[in-house]
This record gives structure tokens, C-alpha cells and sequence, in this order.
């Protein structure tokens, strides 16, 4: 190779590294205030949070830079979708069931008995969802939606649905409200960080949740009878404030929305819901009664629920949906995944 020919080959590496630093150069560092309202150090905080956020400043150059407000320090619980919309927050871990009836479609996923692992079951519904999230969550930009999977724990031992008669139990969302108050139980609308004070206070008899998060939250001082069933899931996502996104560069969207898809709602999903589950072992060896459920008093406890099936149909119907052919589709996504019930 001669010196020209090395010199031409230089300049125009030089060149295209110029250009390069360029484009990157035009990437205005920015701050991406992430509020949610769990403990700092919740088990989702470790396995979704702080992954995602890390992954979001490598792939962006170190031009993102996420920084977190847990435990309700920029708003209450239930009004995290609003400060997302409102711009209190640039980005939001939200529960829609704590505005029961705001968001019918999503809804779908906290029916009783719908699913069995909370990886494929993130994944089903989040991608089932995204046919209804620009109209439905049309303030925000959607980034993506997961769950957790929980069941009963109470002061005392339950393994059929006629014992919910005149108990007070928090619940975790609309459609578990729903369902409590169809087996005759009192419902006590309180938030995650508030429930264990319920209980402790006898304000509550009984509580729905997932395995891990009962010792989480410190609950697991209050209770000891765990159901040993998959009673629910709680849908949560992940919104950010629409002006906040318009504003980056187009790099950083792309970054942005590389981050808020399917594949993440997986991830996040299993991370998070298996470690929700391994609670359930940790509860045991702890000397809490786990409650067994026989197949006959499964049997009987999906009978008993069978009609928030259809009063979720008729929500859907009510948006403007074809509940029926939606609900289908939701169980035909999970079966695809394995995670139906």
C-alpha cells in the first residue's frame, strides 16, 4: 500500500468518524425523572427498574440519563398515570386497577383464573393491549405492560369462596374489587404501601397480593394464611409524558422506543413475577400456612367468579369493543405463550 493510498484511506476514516461524533454531538444530554411508588429497594426495582434504565444510558450514549423517585415521593399511588400525562414525572410505573373503570381494556388482565405465569402472561398481554393503549392511554406515550400474578392471604385459613361473606379485604385492583364484592365481601380500597397498617389495624381481615411482596412491604407480620392458588394478575405500565419524548432527538427516540416493546414486557415480567413467586417458599420455611385449594374447591371457586367474565365484556362492549372477540383473543395469546389457566 503506498503513502497516498494509506493518507486517502486516513482522511476518510477521519472523515466518517467526524461525522459520526457529529450526529452524536447534536444529542443533548437530558434527565429522565422515572417516579413509581414502590420501596427503593423493592425486588422490581432491581430486576426491571434499574436494568432498563441502564440499558437505556449505554444504548444511548450516556446522552439518557434516568434518575428514580420511588416510594410516592412525587405523588400518591393511583395518580401516577396523571403525573405522567401532566409532566410532575417525564416517565411512570403505573397500576390501572387503582382507578377502577378509567381504563376498561387493560382491565382484561386482572380477570380471576386467566393466567398461569407471569413472563408469557406480560408478554400476551402486552401485546394484545397495544391494539387498544393509543386510545385508550392516548394522554401518554405507552411504553409497555406487565404483571404479577397473586393470590389470598388472610388471618385465617380460606380454601372456599362462601368464607369471603362479611370479610373486609383489600384488594388489589377494580376487577379483584369486583370480584370480591360479588362473594360478599367488604372491599378496603387502600395502596400497597398502605395496606399493611390496614390489616395491622383491623381494618382489613385479608389482602390480595403477590408471594414476595407480602415480606416486601412488611405484611407478612400481619398474615399468615397464604392460598395456595393463582387467584388474579395486576396489570401495571410503564407511560411516559408525551412532550418529554417529542422533544429528543431522533436517536434517543429510537432508543427510547427501542426499549418500550414487547420484548421488554417479557423480560420485565419474568424477572419480576418469578421473583414475586419464589415469596411463596420463603413464607413456608418462615412457618406460615400455606392452604392447600383441592381440585374440587378450584372447580368451585372459578364457577363462583365466572361472572366478572361477563361484566368485563359488557365494559368492553361499552368502550366501543367487541368484548367477547377480545377477551378470546387475550386467552389465545396466553395459550399461544403457556400462560393460560
Amino acid at each position: 500500500m503506498t503513502l497516498k493510498t494509506l493518507t486517502r484511506r486516513t482522511a476518510l476514516a477521519a472523515l466518517v468518524a467526524a461525522t459520526s461524533l457529529g450526529v452524536n454531538a447534536q444529542d443533548k444530554p437530558v434527565e429522565l425523572k422515572f417516579a413509581h411508588w414502590l420501596p427503593g429497594t423493592h425486588p422490581l426495582a432491581k430486576t426491571g427498574f434499574e436494568p432498563w434504565a441502564k440499558s437505556v444510558e449505554a444504548a444511548s450514549g450516556g446522552t439518557i440519563k434516568v434518575a428514580f423517585f420511588p416510594a410516592q415521593q412525587l405523588g400518591k399511588a393511583a395518580d401516577h398515570y396523571d403525573m405522567a400525562r401532566d409532566g410532575i414525572a417525564d416517565m411512570t410505573w403505573v397500576n390501572p386497577g387503582y382507578q377502577a373503570g378509567r381504563f376498561p381494556m387493560i382491565a382484561a388482565g386482572e380477570l380471576p383464573f386467566l393466567m398461569s405465569k407471569p413472563g408469557g402472561g406480560s408478554a400476551a398481554l402486552d401485546k394484545w393491549y397495544r391494539t387498544y393503549s393509543d386510545k385508550e392511554m392516548k394522554d401518554v406515550k405507552f411504553c409497555f405492560a406487565h404483571v404479577h400474578i397473586g393470590t389470598l392471604h388472610s388471618r385465617t385459613p380460606i380454601t372456599e369462596p362462601g368464607q369471603l361473606k362479611g370479610l373486609k379485604i383489600r384488594s388489589a385492583n377494580g376487577t379483584v374489587s369486583q370480584t370480591m364484592t360479588l362473594l360478599g365481601a367488604t372491599n378496603v380500597q387502600v395502596s400497597a404501601p398502605e395496606a399493611r397498617d390496614a390489616l395491622e389495624k383491623g381494618v382489613a381481615d385479608a389482602i390480595t397480593f403477590p408471594w414476595n411482596s407480602m415480606i416486601t412491604f412488611g405484611i407478612d407480620k400481619a398474615v399468615k394464611n397464604h392460598a395456595d392458588m393463582r387467584l388474579y394478575a395486576a396489570d401495571f405500565v410503564w407511560v411516559m409524558n408525551r412532550g418529554f419524548y417529542d422533544k429528543l432527538s431522533a436517536n434517543q427516540k429510537k432508543v427510547i422506543d427501542g426499549h418500550c416493546n414487547n420484548d421488554w414486557a417479557g423480560k420485565v415480567g419474568a424477572a419480576w413475577g418469578d421473583e414475586e413467586d419464589s415469596g411463596q417458599a420463603k413464607l413456608q420455611a418462615a412457618g406460615h400456612n400455606i392452604v392447600k385449594i383441592t381440585p374440587d374447591q378450584l372447580k368451585a371457586w372459578k364457577q363462583a367468579v365466572e361472572p366478572i367474565n361477563a361484566q368485563w365484556v359488557a365494559a368492553a362492549n361499552k368502550a366501543g369493543y367487541d368484548g367477547a372477540k377480545a377477551l378470546e383473543a387475550l386467552r389465545q395469546e396466553l395459550k399461544t405463550r403457556g400462560a393460560g389457566q
